[in-house]
């Protein structure tokens, strides 16, 4: 296998995705204008609004791929995927629903018992109910193999002990997939891996909010202090946590949220250059090397949203989007401190230059951190080249 044989195959959006995105782009539109919220850069975690999350649910636009047996809508991954498309392009608050909508519905649905399908999906999908992730520990980075929280098997269920870290949104949600080890470390670091459904507000639980440089905080370190959890919220199988996580993070990590976090940065230096007489040549150069940049991520994440679709597991391309996604948001901030003659200003009005300038790059660092680290995704990249070689 080489890089020519990871393949990113062309995805044609449906016909019915052009009125789909203008009625929610005319929805936000309205959103804005009634001052409900205010646009802002990377908002899919750091912009939680739960009564914003109440009216998509009520529009249908949460849940869209959940069968309608279960509360969802029934529409296609790529009628989802102009709905996102949308909401993180117009800066959205879109951190209440986000983590349940995007991962936690398709796992229940792919692993799930019936009893948490039928008590999870309708609430997802009427934006009522919140996720957060339970994945990544202290000293094991992007390392998900190494996880060190334990679940002990007692009467009833099972007691888990451990801490978990980076838990975007804990500190708001009410339930969280935990990755645990539920037997003792062999040989294959792989398994004896499991996953519970956990109530972020069971005895034992602890939540302590990790604060960014903007001195907001939406990361969180969750402490686990023999929280018991009954058998019905095991997730999946018992043994079978590495394989329905990496499913998981193949959601995780292909979606436009990874490229599109400072689209409205982007979106503010082309208008600023625009009414700039003197922008010159060479700022045109590197904003259309953006922008053309920003059509390729969305042509390989299409390609991925269409391939989960379809029931495969694109591990592989959904990493290679979020390596590439992420430095790429980055460097839309680098191109923006380069070429506008604007100062970061996080007291600006909302939608200036300056105050979208000055938020990206305060909230820049933990861009190719969440998710797993590029490192990380490299090496997984590097391992399935090698596997092919074999």
């Amino acid at each position: 296998m080489s890089l020519r044989d990871v393949r990113f195959p062309l995805a044609a959006l449906p016909p019915e995705a052009t009125s789909l995105r203008g009625e929610v782009r005319a929805f936000l539109q309205d959103e804005v204008a009634a001052g409900r919220w205010v646009p802002g850069v990377d908002t899919w975690l750091s912009g939680w609004d739960a009564a914003f999350s109440r009216r998509l649910g009520e529009r249908g636009w949460l849940g869209m791929t959940i069968p309608t047996e279960y509360g969802g809508q029934g529409r296609s991954a790529l009628e989802r995927y102009v709905v996102v498309e949308e909401l993180l392009a117009a800066g959205a608050p879109v951190a209440a629903h986000w983590i349940a909508d995007r991962q936690t519905g398709p796992s229940l649905l792919k692993h799930g018992s019936e009893e948490q399908r039928q008590f999870f999906l309708p609430r997802i999908a009427r934006g009522e109910c919140y996720f957060a992730i339970g994945m990544s520990e202290p000293d094991s980075g992007s390392d998900l193999a190494s996880v060190r929280t334990r679940a002990d098997r007692v009467e009833g269920g099972w007691r888990l002990t451990g801490t978990k870290v980076w838990t975007s949104g804990a500190h708001e949600a009410q339930w969280f997939f935990v990755l645990a080890r539920s037997e003792p470390l062999g040989e294959d670091r792989h398994a004896g891996l499991s996953q519970f459904v956990v109530d972020l507000h069971a005895a034992g639980v602890t939540v302590r909010p990790i604060q960014l440089l903007t001195g907001a905080a939406h990361f969180n370190e969750v402490v686990l202090d023999g929280v018991f959890v009954p058998d019905e919220r095991v997730l999946g199988a018992v043994g079978a946590g590495w394989r329905q996580v990496t499913a998981e993070l193949a959601f995780e990590r292909s979606g436009p949220e990874r490229f599109l976090s400072t689209y409205l940065l982007l979106a503010s230096l082309v208008g600023h250059l625009a009414r700039q007489a003197d922008a010159g040549a060479v700022a045109a150069a590197q904003v259309g090397a953006l922008v053309a940049r920003l059509m390729t991520l969305r042509e390989m994440s299409l390609s991925v949203a269409a391939a989960l679709a379809a029931g495969q597991a694109p591990a592989t391309q959904a990493a290679l989007v979020k390596d590439v996604g992420t430095r790429f948001e980055q460097e839309i901030i680098e191109a923006a401190h380069l070429v506008a003659a604007v100062e970061p200003d996080p007291d600006a009005a909302p939608d200036s230059l300056a105050r979208r300038l000055a938020h990206a790059t305060l909230h820049s660092p933990g861009f190719t951190l969440r998710g797993g680290t590029n490192e990380i995704l490299r090496g997984i990249v590097a391992r399935a080249l090698s596997a092919g070689e074999r």
